[in-house]
């Protein structure tokens, strides 16, 4: 058996800097590891977002983002502190992508698959096909809730509220082109609303 390390998953070859992201709790054990981590690889800067409660916003990980450059590659320890649904990863992957920025997980159940074979990039498939199982599991639930009211005589629409991690995706489906209306049909958003926050980043 080889000894040989896989490398950690990456979508293109590294030509610019790696830009490490971290998301940390004042609590988190992890948070060390992290920065070590990320710096470890070769991280030029890294961004880190502080959560703490319920709170959802993650500023930094906008600045990370508006700060790569093509060639660069987004670089995080692990997924979960950087997407928190596969609907989630898929868009930001796929706009890094659109964008000629790399995405790099240093650890964690995908750190072995490099999209560069054919394994990685089925296993990039099977998490998206996986994604679009989660959209539609929304899509359902939602629907299901809204027939329930009405059941009971309540009148139901989209959630107003729209909070950091609906406008991360958000944003970087609209970087692709996307229409407002039908991002706010995919992410279940009144239109209205999803413009609105739209609108205030220009």
């Amino acid at each position: 058996m080889s000894s040989e390390t896989v490398p950690a998953v990456t979508t293109n070859t590294i030509t610019g800097q790696l830009i490490g992201y971290a998301r940390v709790s004042t609590d988190d054990q992890e948070a060390q590891l992290q920065r070590d981590a990320l710096t470890a690889a070769g991280c030029a800067r890294v961004f880190e977002d502080k959560a703490s409660g319920k709170n959802a916003d993650r500023p930094e990980l906008r600045s990370a983002l508006d700060y790569a450059r093509a060639g660069d590659t987004l670089c995080v320890w692990k997924l979960d502190r950087f997407a928190r649904s596969l609907i989630d990863l898929v868009t930001m992957v796929d706009a890094l992508r659109e964008r000629g920025i790399g995405f790099k997980v240093l650890t964690g159940a995908l750190a072995n698959i490099d999209p560069g074979t054919a394994d990685g990039r089925l296993m990039l498939q099977v998490v998206g096909a996986m994604a679009e199982f989660e959209r539609s599991l929304i899509k359902e639930r939602t629907r299901a809730g809204l027939d329930a009211a009405k059941a009971q005589g309540r009148t139901g629409g989209r959630p107003s509220v729209v909070n950091e991690d609906v406008l991360t995706v958000a944003r970087a489906r609209k970087a692709k082109g996307e229409s407002v209306s039908a991002i706010a049909k995919a992410l279940g958003v009144s239109r209205a609303t999803l413009y609105r926050h739209l609108v205030d980043d220009s």
